[in-house]
């Protein structure tokens, strides 16, 4: 049975290329927004309260996929809920 000693310098090695693979990480891409929104993350978006985001869904404004009696919002929705053509949204 072959027995592989791992030394400082590995490690060091290691650390290394580790840490300069999460700097390209980090510093390639901007952080990436999740496709799909629970109610709780939906209502701090639009800052809205409960009863709001209730009337939304039931008016056809929002169209929810609810699994396991969590409502999940699709984040394109939102942001088009967002643009300045879309009045359905009053500030």
């Amino acid at each position: 049975m072959a027995v592989n000693i791992i030394t400082r310098e590995d490690l060091n090695e290691f650390r290394e290329q580790l840490l300069l693979e999460i700097k390209k990480l980090l510093s390639g891409q901007p952080p990436a927004t999740k496709k799909w929104l629970r109610s709780y993350e939906v209502k701090k978006m639009l800052n809205i309260s409960p009863g709001t985001l209730q009337n939304m869904r039931v008016n056809g404004s929002l169209h929810p996929k609810k699994i396991g009696g969590i409502h999940f919002y699709d984040y394109d929705e939102i942001c088009k809920l967002l643009t300045p053509e879309n009045k359905t949204i009053r500030q």
